[in-house]
Order: C-alpha cells, then sequence, then structure tokens
C-alpha cells in the first residue's frame, strides 16, 4: 500500500518553476529519503503535502485519499517535524505536547494519556512540567518531535530534525526514528547530513532544479556511479584555500575543504594522485592521511547534481 502518491505534482510562482512534474511513492513502513539542495524544491514540495501551499497542477494523494478533496483526513494523518522548531518556549513541555494534540481533536483522558506518552517516547518525561526556554537544543528538538507524534499519525514528515545538535542528541533521535517506524510509522525524512539519510532509508529520492533526478535503494543508487572516486586528504594543519589550488588538475570535477579535510571528486579513469599530493606539497601543505573511497552516496549527490547537499 502506498502511504503517499504524488502524481505530476507542479508548483509555479509566478514565472519561475519551483516543482516541475515530480511523481514518487512512499510505501507503507518506508523511511523514505527526500534529498535536495536549498533551492531544488525539496521544501515546497514538502509544503504542498502539508497542505501549506495549493499546487500550479498534479495530484497528492494520502492514504489513497486526494488531499485537495479531504484537507482535513490529510491533516489528521499526517504528523509534521519542522525545520524550524514549532514549540511554545513560555508553555511547559506537557502544555505544547497537549496544545498540539488538541489540534488533532485528542480531547480529555485521551489527550492526557497520548500527551505523556509523547514525552515517555522522546526521553523527556521527566520535563514534563519544564519550560522549553530553559532546554538544550537537542531536548527542544525531542519535543518537536514529541508534538508531532501525540496523535498518532500514518506519515510523519521530518524536516532537517538534527539540525544544529550535538552528537549525542543526534543518535537519540535517529534511535527514535528507528523506533516510530517500527511501531509502523512511515516517514519522509530530510537532512543535510548525508549520513544519516544512508544509515536509517529504505529508499531515496533526489530532487534537483525541481525535478526528481534519481530513486532508488542507497545500492541502487551508488551502482550508477561507476565513473568517479573520491580523494579525501587531511592536512596536519590548514590556512584554508589549500583545495581552490587543485582545481584544473586532470580528472578533477569539484573540490571542497572543510577546515583541514580536502576532499576531490575525480574522474575514475585519470590516475591523477600523485599530481594532487605534489600541488599540495609544493604548496609547503603537511599531509596527515590520504584515502582514496568507493562512491556512496554522497558521492552520487554530488555527480547528479554538481553540487554538493549543503550548498
Amino acid at each position: 500500500m502506498n502511504v503517499l502518491d504524488i502524481r505530476g505534482l507542479t508548483k509555479k510562482f509566478g514565472d519561475f518553476v519551483a516543482v516541475d512534474n515530480i511523481s514518487l511513492k512512499v510505501r507503507e513502513g518506508e523511511i523514505f529519503g527526500f534529498l535536495g539542495a536549498n533551492g531544488a524544491g525539496k521544501s515546497t514540495t514538502i509544503n504542498m503535502i502539508c497542505t501549506l501551499l495549493q499546487p500550479s497542477g498534479g495530484e497528492i494523494r494520502i492514504l489513497d485519499r486526494d488531499i485537495k478533496a479531504q484537507p482535513r483526513f490529510a491533516k489528521q494523518s499526517l504528523g509534521i517535524v519542522p525545520q524550524d522548531l514549532a514549540i511554545y518556549e513560555d508553555l511547559t513541555a506537557y502544555e505544547n505536547v497537549s496544545f498540539f494534540a488538541g489540534l488533532y481533536g485528542l480531547r480529555g483522558g485521551r489527550l492526557k494519556e497520548r500527551s505523556e506518552e509523547a514525552l515517555a517516547f522522546v526521553g523527556l518525561a521527566d520535563k514534563a512540567k519544564s519550560y522549553p526556554k530553559n532546554f538544550s537544543g537537542g531536548m527542544k528538538r525531542r519535543l518537536n518531535i514529541a508534538c508531532a507524534i501525540a496523535h498518532k499519525p500514518k506519515l510523519i514528515i521530518m524536516d532537517e530534525p538534527t539540525v544544529g545538535i550535538d552528537p549525542q542528541s543526534r543518535n537519540y533521535i535517529l534511535a527514535s526514528v528507528r523506533k516510530l517506524n517500527e511501531s509502523g510509522c512511515t516517514i519522509i525524512y530530510t537532512s543535510h547530513y548525508m549520513e544519516e539519510v544512508e544509515e536509517i532509508c529504505s529508499r531515496i529520492a533526489i530532487v534537483d532544479h525541481g525535478k526528481i533526478i534519481a530513486e532508488g535503494t542507497k545500492e541502487q543508487l551508488t551502482a550508477t556511479i561507476t565513473d568517479t572516486k573520491d580523494i579525501v586528504i587531511e592536512l596536519k594543519s590548514a590556512a584554508g584555500g589549500e583545495g581552490e589550488t587543485l582545481a584544473g588538475l586532470p580528472g578533477v570535477r569539484k573540490v571542497s575543504q572543510e577546515e583541514n579535510v580536502i576532499r576531490v571528486h575525480s574522474d575514475a579513469s585519470v590516475d591523477n594522485l600523485n599530481r594532487i599530493l605534489k600541488r599540495l606539497m609544493d604548496g609547503e601543505s603537511e599531509i596527515r592521511t590520504v584515502e582514496e573511497r568507493e562512491p556512496n552516496l554522497e558521492t552520487v549527490f554530488l555527480t547528479l547534481t554538481g553540487r554538493n547537499l549543503r550548498d
């Protein structure tokens, strides 16, 4: 059964086509990764699924019901974990969850039970009477999730749920995503952390310039990339800009640098490692480690879109 079925979805803002005739299906029980760099059309698509934007064309069906014809059913079937925190700092954790659950029609003892269950699920039962203005970033993210799941939706959209938090909180949230999925929830998951998507998603779609340009399992997507390689070089120290000196070398397609780590995206058929290292050493860079990596999901994304996910 398809929990979400999108057919020919289009969204125009004047002459600009933000979403261009996309179609996709999300099956029951999946954690479906939806990837796109900023401006690719990902957020616009999500906003249309959530009924926050009206499509210019096409159809969206949730649990085989057209959301345009039955928006109330669509909203009750959805749980939304937005990238920007949707919590009230001056309400207690319990009051936040209770408020949002109440918007879905929960009342009385059922509302109380579901709110307490949601807080316990995200590990905040002992903070029910505390105010989120005093919470850490990770705790606020967990409360954000509790607010989205108390009404037990069939489909949960998680838009960057781990942005800006510490590794421990990130691991807790990823474990919570798996538990939600195991309990029967279907999840659409977006992230700028490719390793998260690789770790938890059963299928993935990549959107760029308003179109879906690839879709499949991680293994299916990486199998399409056979002509590229990634060379990852760690420097002992970096002043910044060392990677820029590698642009233009034979086979080099793209170079990115984060602090003292340089990643070179290159043609697999060109043996250019020695030239790359020599160029760095000529610039007096001290090299700590060098690794040639097999294609992964990030390689697929970079190859297909020509840009990093965080661009």
